[in-house]
């Protein structure tokens, strides 16, 4: 397809961050179909959520907020969180009418003629004058690199790829990674593999007491200047630390989360540090997080010499007409809400500013 439609505003991905940003155009007066599109990559409602594996209950989620103008309740706690949240996304875009376009790859952005930009997609290309990209994370897996990764005999996975813990059974499993996930993964494990192994970069740090709102002001504020400095925004547990909820003391308590230091390589039969101590593993499973997923970007040269986009706000420094929102700052799902309704609002402001430089 090679027409080319034009709009005011092209919205990329369906997770929290795109359909609290499309909420909010909608409510500002943007028409779907004729004023702006979403476009989602995935098969269907839920964003990444649709994607979790099936043992991460609805109960287990930490941190999920609601999208704005519709409450999630009732929901049953032991339901897999891909069912719940897909099914509440689901009644989200048709009660407030978002025509959600999917599944739409989007390949690039570019320049387009004049002062739009030009999205080119599966579907088909978009003119537009502002572009809200909130692609989030899950696209991209970051998989470290270690020497003889090549030459380990066992199968390596990543969290992105995780289906549950039986399939573990009888085997010796080494996780890395010191976040949310790492910790669900071994606790989960534990009653099914022959053995577990918890390796870090860094020796985790685990929050007491609730996470109140200072808490969360002074972590966003930390993420905010990184992003600022056009740094890559840090994982969310570098900067929140962990929650020590119960069944993370219980994991304390039985040796379960027996933290480890980082391997220094990997051998055939499992790992291997520098001072000589080896385990063996039948499986290395890799929760190291994700990163941005940006590359369809690239043409637009966003990025700063330190790698990441400098943004204020939501806007990208290197080219107001894109808004990032869900990066940095704004990756949990209450600041995708905040940061939905403030591109929204800076997006109406386009055109005066414009008369304004006129």
């Amino acid at each position: 397809m090679n027409e080319t439609r034009e709009v005011e505003v092209v919205v990329i991905g369906a997770g929290q961050a795109g359909l609290s940003s499309a909420y909010h155009l909608r409510r500002t007066g943007f028409v779907p179909d004729r004023d702006f599109v979403v476009l989602d990559h995935s098969p269907g409602p839920g964003g990444a959520w649709q994607f979790r594996w099936p043992s991460l209950t609805y109960g287990k989620v930490h941190g999920m907020h609601a999208l704005p103008g519709m409450e999630l309740t009732d929901a049953d706690p032991e339901r897999p969180s891909a069912e719940v949240i897909a099914e509440y996304f689901d009644r989200y875009e048709r009660a407030f009418d978002l025509r959600v376009r999917r599944p739409v790859d989007v390949r690039t952005v570019r320049q387009g003629d004049g002062t739009r930009l030009l999205v080119e997609t599966s579907d088909g290309n978009w003119s537009t004058r502002a572009l809200i990209n909130a692609t989030g994370t899950w696209d991209r897996p970051f998989w470290p690199r270690y020497p003889g990764q090549e030459t380990f005999r066992g199968r390596q996975l990543h969290t992105a790829q995780y289906a549950g813990p039986e399939e573990f059974a009888g085997r010796r499993v080494v996780v890395v990674g010191g976040g949310a996930s790492g910790t669900q993964h071994l606790l989960e494990l534990t009653p099914y593999a022959a053995a577990t192994t918890w390796v870090t970069r860094r020796p985790p740090v685990f929050r007491e007491g609730p996470f109140d709102q200072e808490a969360g002001r002074a972590a966003v504020a930390l993420v905010e200047e990184r992003v600022r400095q056009g740094l890559p925004p840090r994982s969310v547990v570098s900067v929140t630390g962990l929650p020590l909820n119960d069944a993370i003391r219980r994991g304390l308590a039985d040796g379960v989360l027996d933290r480890r230091p980082m391997f220094d390589r990997i051998t055939p039969e499992g790992v291997a540090w520098d001072d000589g101590r080896q385990v063996g593993a039948d499986v290395i499973l890799w929760a190291t997080g994700f990163r941005a997923a940006l590359d369809h970007l690239t043409p637009l040269r966003l990025r700063e010499p330190g790698g990441g986009i400098r943004v204020e706000g939501t806007r990208a420094v290197a080219d107001p007409r894109v808004h990032l929102v869900g990066y940095g700052p704004s990756a949990s799902t209450v600041g995708a809400n905040r940061a939905g309704r403030a591109a929204v609002r800076d997006i109406t402001r386009l055109p005066a500013e414009e008369q304004t430089a006129a």
